[in-house]
């Protein structure tokens, strides 16, 4: 009878963790899903897994691709899964993984007939992913941020929406890194949503581009008379000659941005600018920036790589009840109405080379045009910050003892050294300044010790050593593009541009020394700089007594400033613009606003106010800022004591940009936080604090992840207080009840645990080392919810009724960026690439 009772207790065990191991809650699957491979899909001998089944309300669908073998570079493949339900389901997460070394690009379609059902086939052809229309449902590009979705919205499939199969299709770059694609679906069924997903298209049917001129604007407008509906992503499409699109919601004559990116850089969906809803009888403006240099001829809107196009698209959500999945328009809006257009909508986007996305969109080359300003050098994947990982203090860091005064400024040089900003022996104290900002320990003399400190960011050595005897009160620090120092000192009340070499050459001054003002010329106690890498143009926080962020040329020519009291923002004037982070994938300059507790967002070119990031856990001071362009974008702060009884514990905080969210807190281990005064983050993730009261500097890491193996079935939805309690004092409750049988039988099922769990580990890991199986893997979440069906209009089919205008290639659509050398060479995309925008069912917003 006990050997019986163990056996069964052995094997309901092990059918436990078989079944479950791959359970968690929803965030743990965003963050690190675990792969579980697949069998050849071409391979009749081994029959494909069934279905993984986390809990009787979840599905979970592989899609890969093993046993690819591309004969060429820049190739196209697909595959097609159906989609395990008949009832409705909506897609509401995707969560890309994907190897940048070998997928171009990927894209996710849903439809009715797949051109195959078994295994993989050769979609760049005539082919293409489906037999009927194909309809976008996602779109990753190397180098571009992950889509995600708010919450409660989803893309409806399943039911009546005749999407009965997912296609996933995959860009392939170099052949000589070939590897496999993963895609995991996971729906969740018995939840009901509100909001329904859907997508407008904003296209220039008619545009015409002179050969030789400098500027040619298309625009696109449409009153929009539907339900009110929510952007919360958006993508621009040109070809070569894009340089800007911009989108716009025109309401009582106010334009409101909802997206502007250069059509050069990865084409994937990026988060709106601003959280913003559409309302009956708002208008909807976009407008492609073009140029007609380098061509002989006219260039007009068409599909190959000779024509250009002019797209933008907004991804949106809508009250299910009045939910319309596809809308469309192709007006130009009424006589005038761009006049009011922002300047910025005008701007092109600076693109360094190493950004440049391969724009070819079709093999065929009719102008003899050279491609050679497309190629690019292979260059090495930079590791990024791992969103889900928590920041750990590096301890033994340094390794030698830095000989540091008040830390107050933070940089790195494009080696990725640390460079230190500090006071020597001189410390601001209450007696520093008489009450008009005057410095009153001038008699001190300059700081004789070497105040500028770079120093190795593995071991903390220093490496060289400058700033001797020029300063009395350092402050901010930040580097150029060329390595440059650009440094402000609140005593001097001037911002100084320093040489590279360590030999303290001045190279450029601003302001007058010891002299503080508010004029252009003048400062008064200015906080810290960021310079712009692509323009050279620098900003400068000014700072504990004018309450300013001022732009200058690189040469030091003033261009123009905001904030002030003067200048007011309508969310208030600063106080104490403390610290400066400048976002180059965003164009934006982040403000840490010290006494207002918060970070403020602007446009660089403008000045433009974007966004604001305000959190109770700051605690009402927010000290300094930093920007790391991973992940849509990381934001970190470290916060302050304020002096208005707002506590909060000091700590460093990494934030989603798009969302605002706290990603993760942080402080140090073998110290408090005293007065953290900088914060820089490093390619690899690695974020450097400087604490001007402790006189030192902190090193935080990325914790290193851990396998985790779990043999109890976990809820797929969050607990509640409530339950965690009745689940914690069930769980007490029968730990005491345990008779000495059952503990004995459950320690004698501790060495068989271990072993399922040894074996659990190498089967994963074998998943793992399996080169077929590991490059990429994309998430979707699924619910049910009710919705409209979605008609589709494709593209190439609308043009190829408009007489001159050809089907071929129009279809296709660049989403990715370049990843190697190769793709300069005639790079095409497959058919029906280019998202087809069907019309809305009964209500056009034209």
């Amino acid at each position: 009878g006990d050997m019986g009772f163990l056996v069964s207790c052995i094997l309901v065990m092990a059918l436990i963790c078989q079944s479950h191991s791959h359970s968690g809650s929803p965030q743990a699957r965003i963050k690190r899903y675990q792969e579980t491979p697949w069998s050849d899909p071409n391979d009749c001998t081994q029959p494909r897994q069934p279905l993984i089944m986390s809990n009787p309300f979840n599905f979970s669908v592989d899609i890969r691709m093993p046993g690819v073998l591309p004969t060429s570079s820049d190739s196209y493949y697909c595959v097609a899964v159906p989609v395990p339900t008949s009832r409705e389901a909506y897609i509401v997460d995707f969560v890309p993984h994907a190897s940048m070394d070998t997928a171009h690009h990927m894209l996710l379609y849903g439809c009715r007939a797949p051109y195959s059902t078994k295994g993989f086939w050769d979609c760049g052809t005539e082919q293409g992913t489906c037999q009927d229309e194909a309809k976008i449902m996602y779109a990753w590009a190397r180098n571009a941020p992950p889509t995600n979705l708010p919450k409660d919205v989803g893309f409806k499939v399943g039911g009546d929406t005749q999407i009965t199969y997912f296609v996933l299709q995959l860009h392939y770059g170099d052949v000589n890194s070939f590897r496999g694609i993963i895609t995991d679906l996971i729906l969740y069924l018995p939840s009901r949503q509100p909001y329904v997903a859907g997508m407008y298209l904003m296209m220039s049917l008619d545009t015409v581009i002179p050969p030789g001129k400098t500027v040619t604007n298309a625009d696109i407008a449409c009153t929009y008379l539907s339900y009110p509906m929510y952007p919360f992503a958006f993508r621009t499409h040109t070809h070569r000659l894009g340089k800007v699109v911009s989108g716009y919601r025109i309401r009582n004559g106010q334009w409101m941005l909802i997206g502007r990116q250069s059509p050069q850089l990865p084409q994937a969906f990026y988060p709106v600018s601003n959280a913003i809803d559409v309302r009956y009888g708002d208008t909807l403006a976009a407008r492609c920036v073009f140029t007609g240099e380098g061509r002989t001829g006219k260039t007009r809107i068409g599909g190959t790589s000779n024509d250009e196009m002019c797209n933008f698209y907004i991804m949106y959500y809508m009250d299910n009840k009045h939910a319309v999945p596809y809308m469309d328009c192709m007006d130009h809006g009424t006589s005038g109405l761009f006049r009011g257009i922002p300047a910025e909508a005008s701007v092109p986007i600076p693109v360094s080379p190493d950004k440049l996305v391969s724009m070819v969109h079709g093999s065929a080359h009719r102008d003899g045009e050279d491609d050679s300003e497309l190629k690019q050098p292979k260059r090495d994947e930079e590791e990024v910050p791992d969103q889900g990982a928590h920041l750990e203090e590096k301890a033994g860091w340094p390794e030698v003892q830095l000989q540091l005064g008040q830390v107050s400024g933070l940089a790195l040089d494009s080696s990725e050294n640390l460079i230190i900003f500090h006071r020597g022996d001189h410390r601001w104290g209450v007696n520093s300044f008489d009450s008009n900002a005057i410095y009153q320990q001038k008699a001190l003399g300059p700081i004789q010790q070497s105040t500028i400190l770079v120093v190795d960011p593995v071991k903390g050595s220093v490496l060289k050593a400058s700033g001797r005897n020029m300063f009395y009160l350092p402050h901010g620090i930040t580097t150029d593009k060329d390595n440059n120092y650009w440094v402000t000192d609140v005593a001097l009340h001037q911002v100084l541009k320093l040489s590279r070499d360590g030999k303290d050459t001045l190279l450029l001054t601003l302001g007058e020394a010891f002299v503080p003002g508010s004029d252009h010329g003048h400062f008064c106690q200015p906080t810290d700089v960021a310079v712009d890498p692509d323009t050279g143009n620098v900003y400068i926080s000014d700072g504990y007594c004018n309450a300013r962020v001022l732009k200058f040329s690189p040469e030091g020519k003033y261009l123009t400033h905001w904030g002030d009291v003067s200048n007011r923002r309508r969310r208030g004037p600063f106080r104490i613009p403390h610290s400066l982070a400048f976002a180059p994938d965003k164009r934006e300059l982040l403000v840490a606003d010290r006494e207002n507790g918060r970070v403020q967002c602007f446009m660089a070119d403008t000045g433009e106010f974007v966004k604001e990031i305000k959190k109770d856990e700051f605690g009402g001071e927010v000290f300094a800022v930093a920007y790391a362009p991973v992940h849509s974008g990381l934001i970190y702060v470290v916060n302050g004591e304020s002096p208005y009884g707002n506590f909060a514990p000091l700590q460093g905080f990494m934030l989603n940009y798009s969302t605002k969210e706290i990603l993760d807190t942080f402080a140090p281990e073998t110290q408090k936080f005293k007065m953290p005064h900088d914060i820089v983050v490093a390619k690899d993730g690695s974020v450097f604090v400087g604490d001007a009261s402790s006189d030192s500097v902190l090193k935080f890491v990325p914790s290193e992840s851990k396998f985790v193996l779990t043999c109890m079935l976990s809820p797929l939805h969050s607990s509640t207080p409530e339950e965690k309690e009745k689940s914690s004092s069930t769980g007490a409750s029968a730990a005491q009840g345990l008779s000495p049988a059952v503990l004995t039988t459950l320690l004698l099922l501790l060495p068989l645990l271990l072993v399922i769990a040894v074996g659990a580990f190498v089967r994963w890991k074998k998943g793992r080392m399996y080169g077929a199986f590991t490059v990429s893997h994309l998430s979707l979440f699924l619910h049910p919810l009710p919705g409209k069906a979605a008609g589709t209009l494709n593209l190439g089919n609308f043009f190829a009724t408009h007489k001159g205008y050809t089907r071929q290639g129009f279809d296709r659509l660049s989403t990715e960026g370049s990843d190697l050398e190769k793709d300069d060479e005639d790079a095409t995309d497959s058919e029906n690439e280019e998202y087809s925008a069907p019309p809305p069912p009964g209500i056009s917003s034209q």
